[in-house]
């Protein structure tokens, strides 16, 4: 699973087309599939099973690095180092735990780019906080939102207004923003790779969905109704009657339909609603932040 094994980007006019059109060769995996992949490698450490799963991926690793494109570092690299995070992804992915490997994979491309950008910027290197680190990789963002988009400085309002979004000084945002300056420009001059230049707009992709997309949506509304399901649990059987009848159905059953059902009043009813509901909330708040806190330790053990 070395990188050595994967496809490059070479240097030279169309190498970035080259590359995507090769990785775009690679099929996509059925859930089943993947899982059994990720099975032989985790049990049998099955190097050309994970080598599928690297290479199912790529075009992953490839639409997240294309979001880094802004920083002025060749985007040979910058997708390299992507493949780095999705490879330690695939070493860590345990299939059991009912998700999809683009899903848990999106957290170990990114933060490996981001390593790689704050790694090469002088910027960074002179001792960066976390509050400039989010702000370094979070303003162009804001900057998009509140649609400030001139060059040059910010004005005092959306100094202020990305200051207080963010959690950071508005000093901090006014010298982030001047050192950052001039990448605004798609027309603005590059030089990705050595013996290959053009202009920003060259290297954006099209932003309609793509399979990788959508395998992700779908994953992550496949959890969320997961989580409901399990979070269901907590209720007897009156209660999750109830809740779903009145919460869950596309045409909701009336109070008075369901007092009857019970023998009940209609009041006894909304109040069984009403906790019942609380009590789901409850549940699926309480897995969140299970799911969040996992997160937290895989981050400050690879930080």
């Amino acid at each position: 699973m070395a990188r050595a094994n994967l496809p490059s980007i070479a240097s030279g006019e169309g190498g970035l087309a080259r590359y995507l059109d090769e990785i775009r060769r690679f099929p996509m995996l059925e859930p089943n599939e993947e899982y059994m992949l990720a099975k032989r490698y985790a049990e049998h450490d099955d190097r050309d099973a994970a080598h599928r799963l690297v290479t199912s991926h790529l075009r992953l690793v490839a639409k997240i690095a294309m979001g880094y494109r802004g920083y002025g570092l060749p985007i040979g690299e910058v997708v390299s180092e992507g493949n780095v995070g999705l490879m330690q992804a695939v070493k860590r992915f345990d299939a059991d735990r009912g998700f999809r490997l683009a899903t848990y994979a999106m957290w170990w491309i990114k933060a490996s780019i981001q390593e790689y950008i704050l790694r090469s910027w002088s910027l960074v290197k002179m001792g960066t906080t976390a509050n400039q680190k989010r702000l370094f990789f979070n303003l162009r963002k804001m900057k998009s939102r509140i649609q400030a988009l001139d060059e040059g400085d910010l004005r005092p309002e959306q100094v202020q207004q990305i200051a207080t979004s963010l959690g950071v000084s508005e000093e901090e945002v006014v010298s982030m923003n001047r050192r950052l300056s001039g990448d605004a420009s798609l027309n603005a001059p590059i030089r990705a790779t050595e013996g290959e230049s053009g202009e920003w707009q060259d290297w954006l992709v099209d932003q309609s969905e793509n399979q990788e997309d959508v395998l992700v949506e779908q994953d992550e509304m496949n959890q969320r109704r997961g989580m409901l399901r399990s979070a269901m649990n907590v209720l007897n059987d009156r209660e999750r009657r109830i809740f779903e009848a009145r919460r869950l159905a596309e045409d909701p059953i009336t109070l008075e339909a369901l007092s009857g059902e019970f023998d009940i009043s209609r009041e006894r009813v909304r109040q069984i609603e009403v906790r019942a509901f609380e009590k789901v909330q409850k549940a699926v708040k309480d897995t969140a932040e299970a799911a969040r806190r996992q997160l937290r330790v895989v981050s400050e053990a690879t930080a």
